[in-house]
């Protein structure tokens, strides 16, 4: 799983606009699946070029989301997630006008990814074994809440979300039959509606 919770970019503008990019967002969902992978293994699983796998590898290297296996070397030579443990955060709240529109921009490529991948997921539904298709839904659902029990609610989410992160970094507490999925939660709230009218 990939989010916007488990990677730290350096502070800056460009090193966050590096995340813009699609299929940078690929290549770290499959640094988190398989822990390191080398440009081959990128193409072969991406459907990607060597050279736009290399190239866009060399991008998150310079902007300090991965780098590469200590000890590898060579052309085939491993990369990994620089801070896997880290968490980010694309709030604007502390940044300066260049930083925040940056923020935007890596949150709308972002939820652009999420949406792209789970339209395929959709798509793929009808060949998974038949024990994992009910599982898979989407759920949408209007509520009023207060500011605090929005928070309130979203903490709650959160807690049941990450409840088995730890699976992720130890393959040894997975239980056989476990397989990689993709828990996605958005929270928002509505824009005020103009007043009526009077008749």
């Amino acid at each position: 799983m990939s989010d916007l919770e488990r990677h730290a970019p350096p502070p800056d503008p460009t090193a966050l606009r590096a995340l813009t990019h699609p299929l940078r967002w690929k290549l770290i969902d499959l640094l988190v699946s398989e822990a390191t992978v080398t440009v081959t293994r990128c193409a072969q699983v991406l459907g990607e070029s060597t050279a736009s796998c290399s190239y866009h590898l060399g991008m998150l290297a310079k902007y300090g989301y991965i780098e590469p296996v200590p000890g590898e070397h060579g052309r085939e030579r491993p990369w990994r997630l620089a801070n896997p443990e880290e968490t980010l955060s694309v709030s604007s709240a502390d940044l300066d006008t260049e930083g925040a529109m940056a923020s935007d921009a890596v949150a709308e490529a972002f939820l652009d990814y999420q949406v792209a991948w789970l339209k395929d997921r959709l798509r793929r539904q009808d060949v998974e074994p038949a024990e994992w298709r009910p599982v898979e839904q989407l759920v949408a659902e209007t509520a009023w809440l207060t500011a605090e029990e929005m928070k309130r609610v979203r903490g709650q989410l959160t807690e049941i979300m990450v409840s088995h992160a730890h699976r992720a970094e130890n393959p040894a507490s997975r239980p056989e039959g476990a397989r990689e999925v993709r828990l996605f939660l958005a929270t928002a709230v509505t824009p005020r509606l103009p007043p009526r009218r009077k008749p």
